[in-house]
């Protein structure tokens, strides 16, 4: 395997954290320089597709698009669900981080985030997109191992430590030791499905209709993995009544959005209870003195640490830039010789 040009005067190349919500890349010696939705709104026209909007432009139109315009997530699950669209949206990434195509010498290696329990099949279409949107070569590092390298903890060293990465498709759960995986468990439960959670709740419970970026609106203003003792703070929502078909304004609780997460969240809290139980003696010993630590998106869920620790009994804490954790790690591995065996290209 020949290893990466790490140390480029005028390096291009670049780590993307392709995450089922956000992309963020990492660009070598400037770091993060780009992190937006990981949308793409095509249109058609004439029996022709094209890219109309991608990124924070597209996630806008999410659920407001004419029948010629369709917004897309082209990831699901951590893992990609429509190859060609994930394409563009890479291009246009590389693009836009680079400042333009007029400005790429040449073609930069890209070290791409996945999650830990993808398939080969499914590595195998990262990459291809990756290579197809404009890549000379593509390494790969596990979310895990990156979110530990982000969150600054001793992967390198003989000292066992646990991560808790929570994206918008996944959640992956490892113990790290020696600059490899113990123990890893992705679990295909994150933030999609705390906001599927919500809508679905309220549309049993007040007959109303809710879109993707409402039901997300609501777990970032009032969500909480643990349910009050009163109600908690009240929020203003609006949809589409089920029963009279028009447009309808409700009040929703903080109690009642903790009791329509509460069956993510217990799968999230299982899934590191069962690495905790698989975990070797010695290495549980460190874990018992380092503690959790968690990243990713959904570790912003207000008292989700607070779960997490009554649940194992184990301190848990919240890494500094949670979001952009993963990029961070997966951008110092790029850069840093000491971190080189952590990169694959199967």
């Amino acid at each position: 395997m020949r290893l990466p040009r790490f140390f480029g005067l005028a390096s291009h190349d670049m780590a993307i954290d392709l995450g089922t919500a956000n992309t963020v890349v990492y660009l070598s010696n400037s770091g993060i320089v780009l992190n937006e939705p990981s949308v793409v709104a095509i249109e058609t026209r004439n029996g022709a597709k094209r890219v109309k909007a991608v990124g924070s432009d597209a996630k806008l139109m999410m659920g407001k698009t004419p029948d010629h315009i369709q917004a897309i997530r082209p990831l699901r699950d951590g893992v990609i669900a429509d190859i060609d669209v994930a394409e563009q949206m890479i291009k246009h990434f590389i693009t836009k981080a680079h400042g333009g195509p007029s400005r790429l010498p040449r073609r930069p290696e890209i070290v791409i985030c996945v999650p830990s329990g993808s398939t080969k099949v499914e590595r195998r279409a990262i990459r291809d997109a990756a290579s197809n949107a404009g890549a000379s070569r593509v390494y790969l590092i596990e979310e895990p191992m990156a979110a530990a390298i982000g969150a600054g903890l001793p992967v390198t060293e003989p000292i066992g430590a646990m991560v808790v990465d929570i994206g918008g498709g996944t959640t992956e759960v490892a113990v790290l030791s020696l600059r490899g995986l113990a123990y890893s468990n992705s679990v295909r439960v994150g933030g999609d499905k705390m906001d599927d959670a919500i809508s679905s709740y309220i549309r049993r419970k007040h007959n109303l209709m809710i879109g993707e970026a409402t039901a997300e609106r609501i777990k970032h203003s009032i969500g909480s993995a643990i349910i009050p003792l009163n109600d908690g703070p009240v929020l203003r929502v609006k949809g589409r009544d089920l029963v009279a078909g028009v447009p309808k304004e409700i009040s929703i609780t903080q109690g009642e959005i903790a009791e329509a997460i509460t069956e993510p969240v217990s799968q999230i809290v299982q899934a590191v209870r069962t690495a905790l139980e698989y975990t070797p003696p010695e290495l549980a010993a460190d874990i018992v003195d380092q503690g959790i630590v968690m990243t990713g998106g959904g570790a912003l869920l207000d008292r989700l640490d607070q779960v997490l620790s009554q649940a194992t009994g184990l301190p848990v804490s919240i890494a500094e830039d949670a979001l952009i954790c993963v990029a961070m790690g997966a951008g110092k591995a790029l850069e840093d010789p000491a971190y080189r065996g952590v990169l694959t290209q199967e």
